[in-house]
Order: C-alpha cells, then structure tokens, then sequence
C-alpha cells in the first residue's frame, strides 16, 4: 500500500482531519478520511459516488 495523497481539512493546523489516498498493488485505491486513529476507509466506488454528489449539488456546505 504506497500513500498517494494526503490534504488537511484544514491546511492552518494538525490537528483537523485528513484525506489519505492509498494505492494498492493490485491497482485498487482506499481512502481514508478522519484524524488520529479515528479514520474511516472508503472504497474507490463509495469516494467516486461522494465526489459525484458533492459536484451535482446533491451534498453541499452546511
């Protein structure tokens, strides 16, 4: 598993949860999403469906 990615929630301190995307040798992706050892993972399908809901205006700010 090689990390391929990884951005803050929130770029002005450590402590905000993260977005980790990890690569797998069989070509697979997991993202993981949380902070500390409170993270989930997400497959390449599930974090593909979000970006799309976040695009189409299904999910938006709060």
């Amino acid at each position: 598993m090689q990390l391929t990615q990884k951005v803050s929630l929130c770029p002005e301190c450590g402590a905000c949860p993260e977005v980790e995307v990890l690569r797998h040798e069989d070509r697979t992706a997991t993202v993981r999403i949380g902070e500390g050892d409170e993270k989930i993972a997400l497959s390449r399908e599930a974090w593909n469906s979000l970006v799309r809901y976040v695009r189409e205006g299904v999910l938006g700010e709060l």
